[in-house]
């Protein structure tokens, strides 16, 4: 039933970025719906911007946590990325599995394209989730953690964004005082 893909969609607002817990000790963070919302976001305006495929990168960026409303957020080096992969891909194809099949097998396709990371919207929408990261890093840095606090989220979206427009607003993002 599609009523039962928007009650699993709906509990993404409930799981908390585990990241901003264990990193930062905040106990109430933003949620994986808060982080999405503010992707797509910067992906519809970036998407625009740069004459992407809007519509493929907004269903992109809504579906590639979708997965993290049955098993949580895990960060990197909680557990294995081929395991974190076999279990997000599992939870993702059964939140589908009531959807009718003509838009299941839309969302799957994207869902892959996302996992191979291999597209220009796929590689531009991991940047994105980066560069959400780093926004979010500096706001929690405006609310009073150190910049020592903040680093390895830093550094991290520096190895990651590429994009000379993502670069570019990386830079300003991490400049704002």
């Amino acid at each position: 039933m599609i009523i039962d893909f928007f009650k699993i969609a709906a509990n993404l607002k409930r799981v908390k970025r585990q990241g901003w817990i264990d990193k930062l000790s905040i106990s109430s963070p933003e949620s994986v719906a808060d982080h999405s919302y503010s992707m797509a976001l910067m992906g519809m305006v970036l998407s625009d911007l740069e004459d992407y495929d809007s519509e493929k990168i907004m269903k992109m960026i809504l579906l590639h946590d979708l997965a993290e409303s049955k098993i949580g957020d895990y960060t990197p080096g909680q557990i294995a990325p081929e395991k974190k992969k076999e279990l997000e891909n599992n939870a993702f194809f059964k939140i589908l599995e009531n959807l009718p099949s003509s838009i299941k097998l839309q969302y799957q396709k994207i869902w892959q394209e996302y996992q191979e990371n291999d597209s220009s919207e796929s590689k531009i929408v991991h940047q994105i989730d980066r560069l959400e990261m780093i926004l979010q890093a500096k706001i929690y840095e405006k609310e009073g953690h150190s910049k020592d606090d903040i680093s390895s989220f830093i550094e991290s979206g520096k190895q990651e964004i590429i994009h000379p427009k993502l670069k570019e607003l990386f830079t300003k993002i991490i400049e704002d005082n």
